[in-house]
């Protein structure tokens, strides 16, 4: 089974930065490993709805975003070390959320980076606190 560990969160003022981590381990019943794997960062504020932030492409070579942190905010991986990464720069309070990492290793021709369903495999989270 594949397991994902989320971490790098914390309380940082408003402009601040961070970079989360989102460790993979394991491997699908069909052999598939990190490589393989399409992955997102999605968050949920308390009260709301879990919202996608950004995703990935297997290779890395296409990238994905929410309009409200593009330009702010730079997902990326690294096949060798079976990790994702979230960089966040200009944190505003608005970012606010337990930010979760998921997995899709499950994508076909015409699936979206975007939608929650599509992924397959969550981590628990790890809390990011934007203060003003």
């Amino acid at each position: 089974q594949v397991q994902l560990v989320e971490s790098g969160g914390g309380l940082v003022q408003a402009g601040a930065s961070l970079r989360l981590s989102c460790a993979a381990s394991g491997r699908t019943a069909s052999g598939r490993t990190f490589s393989n794997y399409r992955m997102g960062w999605f968050r949920q504020a308390p009260g709301k709805e879990r919202e996608f932030v950004a995703a990935i492409s297997w290779s890395g070579g296409s990238t994905y975003y929410a309009d409200n942190v593009k330009g702010r905010f730079t997902i990326s991986r690294d096949n060798a070390k079976n990790t994702v990464y979230l960089q966040m720069n200009s944190l505003k309070p608005e970012d606010t959320a337990v930010y979760y990492c998921a997995a899709d290793y499950t994508y076909y021709r015409g699936g979206s980076y975007y939608t929650e369903s599509e992924y397959d495999v969550w981590g628990q989270g790890t809390q990011v606190t934007v203060s003003s």
